[in-house]
């Protein structure tokens, strides 16, 4: 058999050269082009397989699901496109399609002689290729050549056009291709590039758009349908053209598979009497695909961060190009339990609808892979935004989240020395030493005020000033640090300054921001969840990650996907800021030194878990937030109104707020291991111990 078939191909490439040279020659060229066809043919080396056929560049679909790996979030493609290897492909499929397309594919070389012949008798002298001879082989060199993404548009174009000398340059390539790969290796790559209409390249695309189902499952009469479709898969497919001609091509193929063997009579006639069922399933493109599912803002963040990643290509364009065509696997970290909670707490806050938003996301410490990112808006180019209100980026600066910021500058005083027992007897106003004018300063100093005097007035330490909320001793506190070291303390753990305003602040005037403990800066949702994530990961920042695991078309794995962590902070340092930020959510340090909180309720929604946190307003109530953790998670939320800064959404909002965000907490820790926080050292407790 191996002689036969090294003959049978010698025969063929000798007949073709011969044949193709003199019959294309005698019948379309002048003797000036026959002379020039043969001189190529000669200098060619005609076995000289392209690379691009070797190694097939057709692109292939992006596959993103949630972190069970199986829920399917969205695909990115230029074409719906996925490989399957052959085993995977129902067997009346490949037999289908060998006796729709070319039922002497397993005789041949690469070339059917017959089928030349007779092509090049019946064509005349116009300089086109009115009568086919294509194989199986044939086919694919032109499908392979047409999507090489290599090709410039005029190339691709060539590649199909229907004139001798590119039906001479298939004969070539088919004939080396042949000594190349085994039949089902050819069969298998043609599967998997062919165009079956409907927008689906490739039987594993064309299965599910049609049907419903993966290849393997496919019916005889399916099959069949399919195979008919491929030599006019626009104007025959049964969903985007002409169902009464899909039928027709459905009997022809039917008929050429009993005259292959590959079915019989009775086969045949049982499969064209199936009445036309199709299961037409669209395949999702994209992030505007899943707006149904409020998943929409989490897949915008998961694409902004590919565009930044080296892994996926040099300039962004490549990045662009490779999810589009590279057919990645990407099993993000997405929850959709929790994403379903958050969206629903968030539509607590604000509905739909509503100019105010109440932005959420749900935090990992340890690995910072974003679970969940909420708001009350549409993921939409029309009636919604796609403007990222969660993570930023674009026009999204991000808001002010008040108090928040004081945790900065607590770890900024640990750092330095300061014990959580630090006391200071905090005025209602405190005339600081940084400079400010206007009628709200003092003397040219600015001196902010306590919101609430009576609850917040007197001798104070970082567990009851953070408990307490209180300005005027974060701002003391601040000024006995450095200002410049508390902006240097929320850089360390991810805060963003996208503001021009804030990023100049910090980058020129960062000791004289006095400001910056009571949350003036701009930032996010996500930044504030991940931050507050480094202090419940005692001192471990990881930068937002929104994927598990990422495989390439080939199976392997790409490193983008791992969780990318430093030490920022001593884990005794995260330790203390974590047992002061027990006292806010209404639960007592390890050392029994919390006497109120601003969020008392989140202890009672949690039903006790280990539970910390902080609440801050911005002047005048312009924003309020909450930001909450334990060890297993961190969810911060703003509610602001990202298009109008000037409308206030007013304090009474904040409870509103707490409470979305705890219970959001309470849904996504629903069956996990209670785990508590390890108390700080005394050393970084008490002064003098």
């Amino acid at each position: 058999m191996r002689r036969r078939s090294l003959l049978s191909k010698f025969t063929t490439l000798v007949l073709c050269g011969l044949l193709a040279g003199v019959a294309v020659a005698a019948a379309v060229f002048p003797a000036n082009a026959i002379v020039a066809l043969a001189a190529k043919s000669a200098s060619d080396a005609f076995l000289d397989l392209p690379s691009e056929l070797k190694t097939p560049p057709p692109p292939q679909t992006s596959y993103v699901y949630a972190n069970d790996g199986k829920t399917l979030i969205t695909t990115f493609y230029d074409v719906n496109r996925q490989d399957v290897p052959l085993s995977e492909v129902a067997t009346v499929m490949q037999q289908a399609i060998v006796a729709a397309e070319d039922t002497r594919f397993f005789e041949h070389g690469g070339v059917d002689l017959r089928s030349v012949v007779r092509a090049f008798v019946a064509n005349g002298r116009g300089g086109t290729v009115e009568q086919g001879a294509s194989t199986l082989t044939m086919q694919y060199v032109r499908n392979v050549l047409k999507t090489d993404p290599d090709l410039t548009e005029k190339e691709r174009q060539e590649a199909t056009q229907d004139t001798a000398t590119r039906k001479l340059q298939e004969m070539r390539y088919a004939v080396a291709l042949e000594r190349e790969l085994s039949k089902d290796e050819i069969l298998s790559r043609y599967l998997n590039i062919a165009y079956f209409g409907a927008g689906a390249y490739g039987i594993a695309a064309a299965s599910m758009r049609y049907f419903g189902k993966v290849p393997a499952k496919l019916t005889l009469a399916e099959a069949a349908l399919l195979a008919g479709l491929v030599q006019a898969p626009d104007t025959d497919s049964p969903i985007d053209g002409n169902k009464e001609r899909a039928l027709e091509r459905r009997t022809y193929v039917l008929d050429s598979m009993v005259g292959t063997g590959a079915i019989t009579a009775q086969q045949a006639a049982a499969a064209k009497a199936e009445a036309l069922k199709l299961d037409p399933t669209a395949q999702p493109n994209g992030c505007s695909a899943t707006a149904k599912n409020g998943w929409g803002f989490f897949c915008d963040y998961l694409r902004q961060w590919w565009m930044t990643q080296p892994a996926f290509g040099a300039t962004p364009q490549e990045r662009e190009r490779n999810l589009q065509r590279g057919g990645y696997t990407v099993v993000t970290s997405l929850d959709p339990d929790i994403q379903a909670a958050a969206q629903q707490q968030t539509l607590k806050v604000y509905g739909y609808g509503n100019k105010r938003a109440a932005p959420m996301a749900v935090v990992q410490p340890g690995t910072g892979r974003v679970l969940a990112m909420a708001v009350n808006r549409h993921y939409a180019l029309k009636n919604g935004t796609m403007n990222q209100l969660i993570a930023g980026g674009g026009d999204i600066d991000g808001y002010q989240a008040g108090s928040t910021f004081k945790l900065f500058t607590m770890l900024a005083a640990l750092e330095s020395g300061r014990k959580l027992d630090t006391a200071f007897d905090a005025p209602a106003k405190f005339v600081s030493d940084y400079p400010a004018s206007g009628p709200e300063s003092c003397n040219g100093k600015w001196c902010p005020s306590n919101a609430n005097p009576s609850w917040m007035d007197g001798r104070r330490t970082m567990w009851t000033g953070f408990g307490r909320s209180v300005n005027t001793y974060f701002v003391w506190l601040e000024q006995q640090v450095g200002a410049d070291k508390a902006v240097e303390m929320a850089q360390r753990l991810g805060i963003t300054f996208r503001a021009d305003s804030d990023a100049n602040f910090a980058k020129d005037n960062a000791a004289g921001w006095g400001s910056f403990t009571l949350g003036v800066a701009a930032t996010t949702p996500l930044d504030l969840a991940n931050a507050y994530a480094t202090v419940a990961a005692e001192g471990t920042y990881c930068k937002p990650l929104p994927v598990v695991s990422i495989t390439d078309a080939s199976g392997a794995k790409v490193a983008a996907g791992n969780p990318s962590c430093d030490r920022v902070l001593t884990e005794d340092i995260a330790r203390a800021a974590t047992d002061a930020a027990r006292c806010p959510v209404g639960q007592q340090s390890a050392f029994g030194r919390c006497d109120g909180g601003t969020a008392t309720q989140v202890s009672t929604i949690l039903d006790g878990r280990p539970v910390a946190g902080k609440t801050g307003s911005s002047e005048d109530a312009s924003t309020e937030t909450f930001v909450g953790f334990t060890p297993q998670i961190a969810v911060a939320s703003i509610a602001a109104n990202p298009d109008d800064p000037q409308d206030h959404v007013g304090s009474a909002i904040q409870q509103e707020v707490i409470n979305a965000v705890a219970r959001t907490m309470a849904a996504a820790l629903e069956g996990q291991p209670e785990k508590d926080f390890t108390p700080p050292s005394t050393d970084i407790a008490f002064s003098g111990s």
